[in-house]
Formats: C-alpha cells, sequence, structure tokens
C-alpha cells in the first residue's frame, strides 16, 4: 500500500493551522458584532469548509475529499487516497467565545488506513500533527483521567471510570478531548453513541502516531471512506490501560 509523502504530513499540518487562525480571526470580528452561538457556529464551519476544500483542490486535484460540510462525492469511494476533514470540530463551544475546546481535523485515508494527518486547537495556538510526531504522553500517577461530552457522557465511560478506579473529566470536542490523552492532560476517550469519520480519522492519525492505543471501543480497527461515513464509536487511551477499558467498556 502506498505511504504519505513527507510533503503530505506538512501540508495536513499546514492546512489545519492555517483554517484555524481564520477561525480564530473570523470568531474574533463576529463576536465583536454581538453574533456569537449557533450563527457563528455556521459561519465558521462554512468558512472553514471554503478554504480547506479550495486548497486541496489547488494543491491535491487528484486526491478525493470527504468533509462534514461538503456533499457526498461517490467517486471517493473508488479513490485510493481520500482527505477527510472536519473544518469546524466542535460547532458549539467554538460558539460559545472564549471556549478553547474545538478543533479543525485533517487526515489523509489511504487503503482505509489514516496515513497523515493533523488536529488544530486554535484557540490554543496549537497543532498536532503526524510527522513530527507528538511524543508520548508523560507518565502520570494519579486517578486516570476519562474524557467525556460535556452534556452526553456514555455509559461506557463511567463503566469505565468506575473499573479503573478514575474520574470522569467532561470536554468538548472530540478532537480536544483526543488530543487531550495526547498532551497528557488525561489518559482514556471512550467514546460512543455516534459519530462520522470526519469526527475521528485525523485524531486517530496523530494520537497512533504519539503512540496511543487507537480503535473502536470493542478493539477491532476503526477502518474509513466506506460508503456510509457513520462510525459511531471510538477509543484513545494509554496502551497498557486498554484491555482493561474495553473489558470494562463491553460491560
Amino acid at each position: 500500500m502506498p505511504a504519505a509523502t513527507p510533503d503530505d504530513h506538512a501540508l495536513a499540518a499546514r492546512l489545519a493551522t492555517d483554517a484555524g487562525r481564520l477561525l480564530v480571526e473570523l470568531r474574533g470580528k463576529l463576536s465583536a458584532e454581538g453574533i456569537s452561538g449557533k450563527p457563528l457556529g455556521r459561519e465558521g464551519d462554512a468558512r472553514a469548509h471554503e478554504l480547506l476544500v479550495a486548497r486541496l483542490a489547488e494543491v491535491r486535484p487528484d486526491d478525493a475529499v470527504l468533509s462534514e460540510e461538503g456533499g457526498a462525492d461517490p467517486a471517493r469511494l473508488t479513490a485510493e487516497r481520500v482527505w477527510i476533514v472536519d473544518p469546524l470540530d466542535g460547532t458549539r463551544e467554538f460558539g460559545e467565545v472564549p471556549r478553547t475546546d474545538w478543533a479543525v481535523h485533517v487526515a489523509l485515508v489511504i487503503g482505509g488506513r489514516p496515513a497523515a494527518g493533523a488536529v488544530a486547537l486554535p484557540g490554543r495556538d496549537l497543532t498536532l500533527a503526524t510527522d513530527p510526531p507528538p511524543p508520548s504522553p508523560p507518565a502520570w500517577d494519579g486517578p486516570p483521567r476519562v474524557l467525556v461530552s460535556r452534556s452526553r457522557p456514555p455509559a461506557e465511560a463511567t463503566r469505565v471510570a468506575e473499573a479503573l478506579g478514575g474520574e470522569l473529566v467532561p470536554l468538548g470536542s472530540a478532537g480536544a478531548k483526543a488530543m487531550a490523552v495526547v498532551l497528557g492532560e488525561a489518559e482514556v476517550y471512550a467514546h460512543s453513541g455516534g459519530q462520522y469519520e470526519w469526527d475521528s480519522a485525523a485524531p486517530v492519525a496523530v494520537a497512533a502516531a504519539a503512540g496511543l492505543r487507537v480503535s473502536r471501543l470493542d478493539g477491532s480497527p476503526l477502518v474509513y471512506n466506506q460508503p456510509d461515513p457513520y462510525l459511531p464509536d471510538l477509543l484513545v487511551c494509554r496502551p497498557e490501560l486498554a484491555d482493561r477499558v474495553i473489558a470494562a467498556a463491553a460491560g
């Protein structure tokens, strides 16, 4: 299977960073005009999508694109290389100024697997990418921190926290949660209850590059660029905790 090139890794990081900067500028301008909440989020989604799609069309015209904000393109299903992007992961958090737990996802999938990717955390002026990969997160001596949605903590995460003697930590977008594990700010992100490929492709690429365990919640592989992009569950965690997490999630 062909591998991602150094230019692919660099492009993912550059696109995520540039879209993030656009979003920071847009957020500052519109919030100063009194625009917030859903209207701010919708504008952010649209503007970041336009930037990413236009740039990919310019520099990777032969690659397919799957974006949360774009229409379905069946041609991607026969493409070897597919860019899967979430122009604004955490639209709700973006609209709640000054929250920083939102992200931009850019991933290149080759043969169903994330081969290169980047997650920008624009509110923190930070982009994490697959090359150079982030360092493995430092050891943590306290109770494992298990990340959950602010509004919809899944029962599986509660079981995981109980099994590990850990604690639930609410946080915003999927990318922000996955990168919190990469950065050593938490140990487990166990999600169930609904996501799509663009929610996890880039975070999975970056987390795997950092040496973390990435899989479905039952331990099976994550496969991308499927006819139905619904990919409802996800596990990102420290590898030494993976078996216990998977067992606890299964009940």
